[in-house]
């Protein structure tokens, strides 16, 4: 399939996906203005409680007519409800050395199965899925209700898995991308792919329309993942800094220091947050534990559930040293912008 056909399948007018960053990054009014523009804004839904998401749906919908995507992280009952695993030795230290009560959720995270109802019940034009596949009938009743349906891939037989089960497109994201791995296979985890080879790799084996992620940045970058042979381009850390993003005036500082010089631009994937790999500048924390690393971990979203407490406190404090600082490889080229300005400088309109 072509661009164009892309373009077309999602009903858009610009090659653009705003990358859904769960954790409040992606507010309606973020979302609208994209897609307003013509690029598909997308929901971060995948920690928020089904009655919230249903509630940003609405209130997207009324900013705007145009088609925008909800995307939820593919986990199984037992992942989101069980604790089993302690807390590392070196976390509870460091709780016990910051005077922080590490009070934990009564479960991990949200239930996929009630999240995914939301999207059959409040229908969206698209529905997108990272951290794990969904099954081919959950497929078929998204297309039943009018959603096109995106994966998520950090691997090439990732990406053949979702084109196998009806996906209309895949995102394969490379080990360039902020924020956390949608992947779920060991081989992605086990030698990141760059987004270059990905894609390549990739259209060897499948020719589902694909959507490139990671470390895009300018105009010039979305020609050249077109060129290489995606259709669209998803873009994340370049929205993190607009006047309608939602993240916390800290983090936003962080991310403009290091595009004004201020700040080691250095990025690292970690699972010292989540337990998942993820993307983000490195800190304190991330230096202080480096060693733990590569250890057994609790999994996701345990470990995320454990590290809850100090990243809210580090936040409450202002202080970027404890918070994960989602960003990927092109942080450097962060600009303090609205999102149409953003949006007219990408597409040269």
């Amino acid at each position: 399939m072509s661009t164009d056909n892309l373009l077309t399948t999602l009903n858009l007018t610009c090659p653009i996906v705003q990358a859904p960053m769960a954790g409040g990054a992606t507010t309606p009014k973020l979302i609208a203005a994209v897609s307003n523009f013509g690029g598909l804004g997308s929901l971060g839904a995948g920690m928020t409680a089904p009655d919230t998401i249903n509630e940003q749906i609405n209130q997207i919908k009324a900013l705007t007519d145009k088609p925008f995507a909800v995307n939820l992280m593919v986990l199984s009952a037992a992942e989101s409800t069980t604790f089993d695993t302690s807390m590392p030795d070196w976390l509870s230290g460091y709780y016990q050395k910051a005077s922080i009560e590490p009070v934990l959720a009564d479960k991990p995270a949200q239930l996929f199965d009630e999240q995914f109802q939301v999207l059959l019940d409040n229908p969206v034009a698209v529905a997108s899925f990272t951290f794990g596949i969904i099954s081919q009938a959950q497929v078929d009743v998204l297309h039943a209700v009018g959603t096109k349906v995106v994966g998520t891939a950090n691997h090439p037989l990732e990406a053949k898995a979702w084109a196998d089960i009806g996906a209309d497109a895949v995102c394969v994201q490379g080990a360039e991308a902020g924020g956390h791995r949608g992947g779920w296979l060991a081989q992605s985890e086990q030698d990141p792919m760059g987004l270059l080879v990905l894609i390549s790799q990739t259209k060897a084996i499948t020719d589902v329309p694909l959507i490139a992620a990671g470390g895009i940045m300018t105009a010039d970058a979305i020609k050249a993942v077109q060129t290489a042979g995606a259709a669209l381009a998803q873009m994340g850390t370049v929205f993190l800094t607009t006047t309608e993003s939602g993240i916390s005036a800290t983090y936003k500082s962080e991310l403009l220091k290091v595009a004004n010089g201020q700040r080691d631009g250095r990025t690292r994937l970690t699972r010292l947050f989540s337990g998942k790999q993820a993307r983000g500048l490195v800190n304190d924390y991330l230096e202080q534990f480096a060693a733990y690393d590569n250890t057994s971990l609790p999994a996701y979203p345990q470990l995320n559930a454990m590290t809850k407490p100090m990243r809210a406190a580090a936040a409450q404090a202002s202080n970027p040293e404890y918070m994960s600082l989602w960003a990927g490889q092109g942080v450097s080229q962060v600009q303090a912008l609205s999102v149409h300005e953003l949006m007219t400088q990408l597409t040269g309109v």
